[in-house]
This record gives C-alpha cells, structure tokens and sequence, in this order.
C-alpha cells in the first residue's frame, strides 16, 4: 500500500539547503535524484506537495514574488522529470511571529491535507530536520527521515525509532517496488 498523499520539505530533501537560504532561481540546486523520484512517485499515483518553512521572507531577505519565482522554476525541473507537484505550501513567516504554519506547528501540513482532500493516515511526510518530524506528529500524519541536507546531523540526535533513507530517491523507490511497503500509522 502507498501513501495517497506524500508531503516533502523543499530544502534539503528535494533540493540542496543552504546556511545563507536559497534567495535566487540560480541558488536552487536539486539534489541528484529527487526530481526523478517525484516522477516515479507521480507514475505511481501519489499525489505529491511541499511544506516548507521560508523564513527569509519575514525576514526579508526574498521577497515572495522571487519565491513564487523559485517555487515556478522547480515545478519545471519537477515536470521536466515527468513529475507534477500537487501544490506547494510555504510558511512566509520568521521564527519570532509564533505562528501555527510554521514547522514544527502543525498548520502547514494541516493546509496541505485539506487542499488535497488526504487524511491524516493516508499521507505520508518526509523531511530532513526534527521540526519535520514534530510537525508531521503534530499532524498525525506519519513521518520518514532522509539523511540529505540537515538529516545526518537529525538522525545522530533521534531519541526514537525512526524509518530512515539516504534520500529521497531512496525512499521513493522503496514506495514504488513496495519492498518495505508504508502502512498507515493504527
């Protein structure tokens, strides 16, 4: 059985993160493989969306018109894989402004399942830090951790059990074949 809905963090598991925040289309690398596993998840009939955290807007480093610039150019590198992204959901907001849309709160994810019509034990989140994890928690949709972009330093700090991939070509793959087939949480 796969998840109906797969939510994915941007940086980090689909593309490389940076200390200094992607602020340009330039800056926006895909790590090898992610684009195509989002195609191989899309041909498999999941339904695939981001959650990302950007402060950099609230912070104002990028202002949301270069985001939605960003977020345009991978949708295109996403379809040029053969992938499609079923919405992109993004927190605009610094740490200081407390709000429920940022990770770890629950918002975004919340948003994104009701946008997509997906319960709660039908997604499936992947994310790179613990405040994925907490968020997906939060949201009671279960969570898998990739050891790209912050995910090594993540996975060496877990106090809990947790399904674990190099990345997220990895994990789709296994979604895919259904070899560690995803059951939702009981």
């Amino acid at each position: 059985m796969r998840p109906r809905c797969l939510l994915l963090d941007r940086d980090g598991v689909i593309n490389i993160d940076s200390t200094d925040y992607i602020l340009s289309v330039d800056e926006w690398q895909p790590i090898p493989g992610s684009l195509e596993a989002i195609a191989q998840l899309t041909h498999a009939g999941v339904k695939v969306a981001v959650c990302t955290n950007q402060s950099a807007v609230g912070r104002g480093m990028l202002s949301e018109e270069m985001l939605e610039r960003i977020h345009q150019h991978m949708r295109e590198a996403v379809t040029a894989a053969g992938g499609q992204l079923s919405g992109i959901f993004f927190c605009p907001h610094s740490p200081e402004a407390r709000c429920n849309c940022r990770k770890p709160a629950p918002g975004l994810i919340q948003q994104a399942l009701q946008h997509l019509g997906c319960a709660e034990e039908a997604a499936l989140f992947i994310g790179d830090s613990q405040r994925d994890l907490e968020a997906a928690r939060s949201a009671g949709v279960e969570a898998w951790l990739v050891r790209t972009g912050n995910g090594r330093e993540t996975e060496a700090s877990l106090d809990e059990a947790m399904v674990v991939y190099d990345d997220l070509a990895s994990a789709a793959k296994k979604l895919v074949s259904g070899v560690n087939r995803w059951e939702p949480p009981v």
